[in-house]
């Protein structure tokens, strides 16, 4: 009589798609706020040929003027329920980004300066910007930089803002406690979360949002660009399914948490994510040393946690001998994201034999 010892059995995990690192700060949710290049409390005002890519809002003011047409490049939306919405989601995030925990105190003016992530006050309570400022991600496109003001952000003319290392401006933030003023011919990366208002002067180029809670957002021939946003899935890198021993239906244990966050922003926000199977090997090549693709089940499970307002689906559980929808998800606004901890379930064939099994398990999400 043949028995089957006991056989560690394990998993080694693959992400693709975008999977990304842990990060320092966590990310800042802009929900349908992320939607929009500019708005405003009061009024939206233009001086001049400005372009603005993203949706345009104001309320509960009623007021945006001097846009030649054509120069708003997504939709304009005025005291309606997708600006009332986009003002409280701004607060929640405001809010976030205020109550963040400094990092470091730098000076006040940040020309000539380079810095790494984190979150960033100065010892006046405000910050300018009279020359270059680099921020460096070095190496992480997930990069949180915070910058936290009790009152104003003053930048000069012909002031800079460069991002290198894999910087991106979807993830600078600069949060001011009143208002905002930037100085003509400069450039600026970042959204900029103010409580008052915001005025730029003229030919300003922001690759960025600028949002005011409470009062107006002045333009003057600039061109303001919303981020380009992202779809990323991150997965455990390992995983342990424990043992089994002869007799035994197999092993079945969580993979651990798996996370898809979409901030593209689109009004119908819709992704699937996919999951797939190599077989179970001790490393040998005889149909004894492995565990087939058939014997494999995945369970998805309901979600453990969940940000903006899409529907969110878990796939069918079943037999990961073919690639199958893992979590699904459609009709949300703005951003959102999914989290689960699928159950991953493995038979055991009767012809088996005693060893430590590693297989991968793949994620994607188009």
């Amino acid at each position: 009589m043949t028995v089957l010892l006991a056989s560690l059995l394990s998993l080694l995990l693959a992400g693709w798609s975008g999977a990304s690192a842990a990060q320092p700060q966590p990310a800042v949710a802009l929900g349908t706020a992320a939607r929009f290049a500019v708005l405003a409390g009061d009024s939206v005002v233009n001086t001049g040929d400005s372009t603005v890519t993203g949706d345009l809002g104001v309320t509960p003011g009623v007021t945006v003027a001097g846009f030649p047409p054509g120069n708003v490049i997504g939709t304009v939306h005025v005291d309606d329920a997708a600006a009332v919405q986009a003002q409280s989601d701004f607060a929640i995030a405001y809010d976030d980004v205020a109550s963040r925990t400094p990092t470091d105190t730098v000076p006040t003016d940040l020309g000539a300066t380079t810095l790494t992530p984190g979150v960033y006050t100065s010892v006046s309570g405000t910050f300018s910007n009279t020359g270059n400022l680099t921020l460096d991600a070095q190496g992480d496109p997930d990069a949180i930089f915070i910058f936290q003001t009790v009152s104003t952000l003053l930048t000069a003319a012909a002031s800079t803002v460069t991002l290198t290392g894999g910087a991106q401006a979807r993830n600078v933030f600069w949060q001011v406690g009143t208002s905002a003023t930037l100085g003509a011919d400069s450039t600026l990366a970042g959204n900029i979360l103010a409580l008052a208002s915001i005025t730029a002067g003229a030919n300003i180029v922001i690759n960025g949002r600028v949002l005011a809670r409470d009062g107006t957002v002045t333009l003057d021939a600039d061109t303001i660009t919303r981020p380009a946003g992202t779809l990323s899935i991150s997965v455990p890198q390992n995983a342990d399914l424990g043992s089994a021993r002869a007799g035994s239906a197999g092993v079945s244990a969580p993979l651990g948490e798996v996370t898809v966050t979409d901030t593209r922003y689109g009004p119908d926000t819709a992704w699937i994510a996919t999951v797939s199977s190599t077989t179970f090997t001790t490393g040998g090549a005889t149909a004894s040393e492995t565990i087939a693709k058939s014997f494999i089940s995945y369970s998805p499970g309901e979600t453990t946690d969940t940000t903006g307002d899409a529907t969110f689906a878990p796939g069918i559980t079943g037999s990961l001998s073919s690639a199958r929808t893992a979590f699904s998800v459609s009709d949300g606004t703005g951003e959102n994201s999914a989290t689960w901890n699928p159950t991953i379930t493995v038979t055991l064939p009767a012809s088996v034999v005693v060893g430590e099994y590693t297989a991968t398990i793949t994620h994607s999400v188009a």
